[in-house]
């Protein structure tokens, strides 16, 4: 769901703008196909519903829902008054000096682009910069983001020396590395502020559903950071909405007419008669939508239109539109149609290109003139399309035969040493058939395409390497090498399509296993099942004579399979996999990788004691070896949750956060949500649950755009810990049911563990025992069955019942003994001192604190102090117990973990210490002013509203705000007002 703005005010039917000095210009791709008398009108302001501007024919219906009759003020927009009222409080608070960010939903033809020539209008006086997505470009990142700095590109020398690089690197200024994604979006922020500081900043994006991925990320995060700077930035972006990049910003809903403005505007638009039920059916097919609405009165012909005769059914309106532009394209002079035509095969939109190429064809500048008469290139001479779906009606118009001719002399004219990958795209789309030379060229230019924008655009020149090569051998080699990109990519679908392209031609003995290999990858990407563990494990066996290398990729897969099968698989088990392992050949100087083969296959068959030292100096071995990127976005997802089960906080922490920076980097979408939720866990354990539900949120994002099934026991975990009863109750259905049917044994343990951690933090001892001991059912499963006997240990002395504890506590004991390290040893000092007495329960605690003191697991030292104040309370050394009570509630509030925090502070309380309940702890401390600020803010009133009613700038409410929310330790408007209850109890906003 999206936010959308209220109405400012009702929106209104508006007066239609008259153009100034250049009002005999065309102001719409629509309007010069109008007829003589109706474009005369429009231009002269009589036309009564529908408004022309800047490029799209604009009307509007009310946000709440009703159009009504009357004129938007100053707007020149009909339909459109709350839309551009909402446009104009906008600049008018960032020239008061705030930052703002909007995005303008609607379908195409709807008016986002007028709406955003209208706000670059009212901005007079303000820096304005603009940039606007195109489908073709998508594949080429960063294109977007460098049409919108093109004006400010002097400064970017000014920026620190690391966002100077990025920035210099991502526009190809210099050579570098592949610069990192949130390198650039800091440089963009910097560049920006600096310009922001200059004068008031207004930045629209035009088309943001066609921004290459990097552009789109580095923009929505300098939206969303841009605080305290008088800039904004306003997207425009097509209904429905599924750009990730975009989720969560406020939108503003650009509706089509309501059913009357809808007839209006249709009956002014014919010349000839117009039949009711015609023009009823038409308003109902094109949803109000104005574009759409002209273009079928230019489409259908007039017995049609008077009476319905053999009307053919009509398409969708983005269809209608884009034919609308092909009509137009065809009465114009061939040499307007050929510039045309290279224009929109330049993806880049490089106007000194594309009139050199022009020149070359022999096309003269003057074939401009009769494209923007037709409304399909802005005037001015940069061959500018007036609309998207112009560029690309202009090339589906052309032959194939054209296309391959624009397409070659735009290589010809591309220098091969300043820009040899564009060169070799634009020779791959002029090749008529099969070529070996150019196929060769483009696999020359993978490495330098993975090096610029990563996996993805490698993997575009990969597949049309292999679908231009002849001999049939290369091309399914290629097409195997390209389906391997395609899956490091996230782009499953195309992978198989390749890989089936592959296994259709004549691979030798080594493709055809690792097309096996490949294929078992991609179903176990598709979502874990009793099988996949199977598959990987016969592939591994195929590889091992051809290729060993090979082979052990195939075991780790198969490893990571199983482990994840857990007590569902049916084939592929662990001990399986481990068995076929064992009888690789060694390693005569094993490096990291081998090291982690050869601990997983010891653990299986030799146990804890011989297995987890081994995976403890990979573990190592990872952190300190220098890998190739490749080798370690292979591996480090098996590492990190080797070293979870294996309670090797350190190397968990250090190496998600390694794997998460690489396949940002590298755009590798298979692996980043395994990153993600790696590194949300244990950094939910490291006491930064804020950082960890980002993590959460981005990995499901991640998995939803890829296709991919989404994993909820982040999630899970991040409720769990927090103590959020119903979120937690809602996911654990969901979660159980889900892992059960895609077969993952392993996370059947997560459920169990949710509900005993919950309930210990919520002191429903009973609850949390009997959910520990589901969750311990399988101890052979590593990891959340370790964590579950943690919990079931707990619980069972807190009920009453410590000897149901004792087995779980021999386990805990095995498996810490044999990692040795501070986690496992303090978590096992301080479950031991829960089923111990007297002076030895104390050295325990003590023992825990100290060993957890040195790890990165806040929240488990902060419940060591909690149960040893506990025990010092019960031992009546209440004195002592306050220290330890204080210290475990201050630290699991300041870190969210309410539930646990709450349980220390009502033993605080039986210690006779005076605390209040969780509210952040200096409430009392809110000025009248903040405490005003906070009921306001619970009410749902936006900062400027605040700062009316309290005589104060936005700026100053925002200002407030930050301190309010660190005073009670709240992070949002919505934690504020989960909180407000207990604010008012302790007459804090009295």
């Amino acid at each position: 769901m999206y936010a959308t703005l209220p109405a400012v005010g009702p929106v209104a039917a508006g007066r239609v703008r008259t153009p100034g000095p250049r009002s005999n210009a065309p102001l719409d791709p629509l309007q010069a196909a109008m007829p003589p008398a109706l474009a005369r009108r429009v231009l002269t302001g009589t036309v009564l519903a529908g408004t022309v501007l800047g490029g799209t024919v604009l009307a509007g219906t009310a946000l709440a829902g009703t159009a009504l009759a009357g004129a938007a003020p100053e707007s020149g927009l009909r339909g459109r008054r709350g839309e551009c009222e909402a446009l104009d409080l906008l600049v008018a608070e960032v020239r008061a000096g705030q930052s703002r960010v909007l995005v303008l939903r609607g379908e195409a033809g709807a008016g986002k682009t007028a709406l955003l020539e209208y706000l670059l209008e009212r901005a007079s006086g303000c820096c304005t910069a603009r940039t606007a997505g195109v489908e073709s470009e998508m594949e080429l990142t960063f294109a977007g983001l460098h049409q919108l700095c093109a004006p400010f590109l002097d400064r970017i020398e000014r920026l620190p020396g690391p966002q100077r690089e990025a920035l210099s690197t991502a526009f190809n200024l210099r050579e570098g590395a592949t610069p990192d994604r949130f390198a650039v979006g800091l440089a963009m922020l910097s560049l920006l502020s600096e310009v922001a500081a200059e004068r008031p900043l207004v930045c629209v994006v035009d088309d943001a559903h066609w921004l290459d991925r990097a552009s789109a990320q580095a923009l929505a995060f300098v939206a969303r950071h841009l605080a305290a700077k008088p800039a904004a930035v306003v997207f425009a972006a097509r209904e429905p909405g599924d750009e990730q990049a975009l989720i969560g910003l406020t939108e503003l809903a650009i509706r089509g007419l309501a059913e009357d403005d809808a007839r209006a505007l249709l009956t002014s638009a014919v010349a000839g008669p117009l039949d009711e039920r015609v023009r009823d059916r038409i308003v109902a097919e094109t949803r109000g939508n104005p574009l759409a609405l002209l273009e079928v009165t230019r489409r259908l012909a007039p017995e049609e239109l008077a009476g319905g005769f053999s009307s053919p059914a009509a398409p969708a309106p983005p269809s209608r539109i884009e034919e609308s532009f092909r009509r137009r394209l065809m009465p114009l002079p061939p040499a307007t149609r050929m510039l045309l035509l290279v224009a929109a095969a330049e993806p880049l939109w490089d106007p000194v290109l594309v009139w050199r190429v022009a020149g070359q064809l022999g096309v003269e500048v003057e074939a401009a003139a009769a494209a923007a008469m037709a409304g399909l290139i802005e005037s001015g001479g940069q061959v500018r399309f007036r609309h998207p779906l112009a560029r690309s009606a202009v090339y589906r118009a052309a032959s194939l035969e054209e296309r391959q001719r624009a397409h070659r002399a735009l290589a010809e004219a591309i220098d091969p040493d300043a820009d040899p990958d564009r060169r070799a795209w634009h020779h791959a789309c002029a090749i008529p058939g099969l070529d070996e030379g150019v196929a060769a060229e483009l696999d020359r230019s993978v490495g330098r395409a993975r090096a610029r924008g990563g996996l993805a655009a490698a993997a575009a020149f990969c597949e049309r390497a292999a679908e231009l090569t002849p001999e049939p051998a290369g091309r399914a080699r290629r097409a195997l090498a390209a389906a391997q990109a395609k899956h490091q990519a996230g782009a499953s679908d195309a992978a198989l399509r390749l890989l089936a392209m592959a296994q259709a031609g004549p691979l030798d003995e080594l493709g055809r296993a690792r097309a096996e290999l490949l294929r078992a990858q991609l179903t176990a990407g598709s979502g874990p099942g009793r099988d996949t563990s199977a598959l990987l494990l016969e592939a591994a066996k195929r590889l091992e004579p051809l290729h060993l290398g090979l082979a052990r990729d195939a075991y780790r897969d198969a490893f990571g399979a199983a482990l994840t099968d857990g007590r569902l698989a049916v084939g592929g088990t662990i001990g399986e996999v481990a068995a076929a392992a064992r009888a690789l050949p060694p390693v005569p100087q094993p490096h990291a990788p081998d090291l982690l083969l050869e601990g997983l296959t010891v653990l299986a068959t030799d146990g804890h004691a011989a297995g987890v030292p081994v995976l403890l100096r990979a573990l190592t071995a990872f952190r300190d070896e220098k890998l190739r990127t490749e080798e370690r976005l292979r591996w480090l997802p098996l590492a990190c949750r080797v070293a979870h089960d294996v309670w090797d906080d350190e190397s968990w922490y250090v190496l998600s956060a390694q794997l998460t920076a690489l396949a940002r980097e590298a755009g590798a979408l298979a692996v980043l949500p395994v990153a993600l939720r790696l590194g949300a866990r244990i950094k939910l354990l490291a006491g930064e649950p804020a950082a960890a539900a980002s993590c959460a949120a981005q990995a499901e994002a991640v998995t939803r755009a890829t296709g991919h099934p989404i994993e909820p026991c982040s999630r899970l975990m991040l409720a769990a810990w927090r103590g959020h009863d119903d979120e937690t109750r809602q996911l654990l259905a969901a979660t159980a049911r889900q892992l059960t049917t895609r077969g993952e044994g392993h996370g059947l343990t997560a459920p169990g563990w949710a509900m005993a951690v919950l309930g210990n933090g919520r002191c429903r001892y009973e609850e949390a025992l009997a959910a520990a001991e589901q969750g311990s059912d399988y101890p052979d499963e590593p990891g959340l069955a370790a964590w579950s006997a943690v919990e079931l240990i707990e619980a069972a002395v807190r009920a009453g019942q410590p000897e149901r504890g004792i087995a779980a506590l021999r386990r805990l004991s095995q498996a810490a003994g044999a990692a040795g390290t501070d986690w496992a040893l303090g978590i096992e000092a301080r479950s031991r001192a829960l089923l111990s007495d007297g002076e030895f329960a104390e050295r325990l605690y003590v023992e825990a604190i100290e060993r957890l003191g040195r790890t990165r697991v806040r929240v488990e030292l902060a419940r060591a102090h909690l149960l040893y104040g506990e025990w010092l309370r019960r031992e009546s050394r209440r004195v002592d117990a306050r220290e330890h009570l204080r210290s475990a509630h201050e630290m699991l509030t300041a870190m969210g973990i309410d539930g646990f925090a709450e349980r220390a502070r009502c033993e605080l309380l039986a210690t006779g210490e005076t605390v209040r309940k969780n509210t952040g702890g200096t409430a009392a401390e809110l000025t009248a002013q903040e405490a005003q600020i906070v009921r306001l803010a619970c009410d749902g009133h936006t900062n400027p509203e605040i700062g009316v009613r309290l005589f104060i700038s936005a700026r100053t409410v925002e200002w407030h705000l930050r301190k309010v929310f660190a005073k009670l330790g709240v992070a949002s408007r919505k934690e504020l007002r989960r909180i407000l209850p207990d604010l008012e109890r302790a007459g804090v906003l009295a």
